[in-house]
This record gives C-alpha cells, sequence and structure tokens, in this order.
C-alpha cells in the first residue's frame, strides 16, 4: 500500500474522530518504541499507524482498549467484602470495632478541636 487515505480506514473504524484518536494513540505507540506491524517505507509514525489500521495489522478494538488504559488514572482494585474484611481483621461481623466511631461522635470531635485552635 503506497498512500494510505482516512477512506482505506473508514471501513475498520467508522467514526472519523475515533480513526484520529486511535491513530494518534498508536503513532504515539511507535514514537515510544513499539514494534511495528507493517513497513515503514520512510512513512512518519501517524502514516505508520493508519497503515496499521487499513491492513489490520493493528485491531481497532486492541487500539481502544490500550487508548483507555493509558488515560485511566484511577485503576480499579477489587477490594474485599466488609464482612470479609472484618473475618480477616479478626473482628466478629455483629458488632462494629471498638475504634469505630459514629457520623454524630466524628463531628463533634472535629468541632472541639476546631474550637480549640
Amino acid at each position: 500500500m503506497a498512500r494510505v487515505t482516512v477512506e482505506d480506514c473508514v471501513d475498520k473504524v467508522p467514526n472519523r474522530f475515533e480513526l484520529v484518536m486511535l491513530a494518534a494513540h498508536r503513532a504515539r505507540e511507535i514514537a515510544a518504541g513499539s514494534q511495528l506491524t507493517v513497513d515503514r517505507d520512510n512513512d512518519k509514525n501517524p502514516v505508520v499507524a493508519l497503515r496499521e489500521i487499513a491492513e489490520e495489522t493493528q485491531s481497532a478494538d486492541a487500539l481502544r482498549e490500550r487508548m483507555i488504559e493509558s488515560n485511566q488514572t484511577q485503576i480499579e482494585v477489587d477490594e474485599p467484602e466488609e464482612d470479609q474484611m472484618a473475618l480477616l481483621m479478626g473482628q466478629e461481623t455483629d458488632k462494629p470495632a471498638e475504634d469505630d466511631m459514629s457520623e454524630e461522635k466524628l463531628l463533634r470531635a472535629l468541632m472541639e478541636a476546631q474550637g480549640q485552635n
């Protein structure tokens, strides 16, 4: 494929905005040292990225997932359920821990602390 156009890629990614986003992400990956899946042919990274998408050597779904992961700032971690956490800490699930404070007690303590300052 000597030249790549947006029309070559629209079959794979119908939304042009998404196509640009995916190609830009892939071009950044290439710039960071990712392996090429097509010959460079003296093309710049954005053109190589579009050629990879057009020739389907890079899956649009895989690119989309990598782009989403790269933009995430908070990673979801499965926390144990509250009753499992209590068991892990050696507490019974029926009664609250001794160091637990009700919301009302906590607010009172904060108000007192502010009044002392």
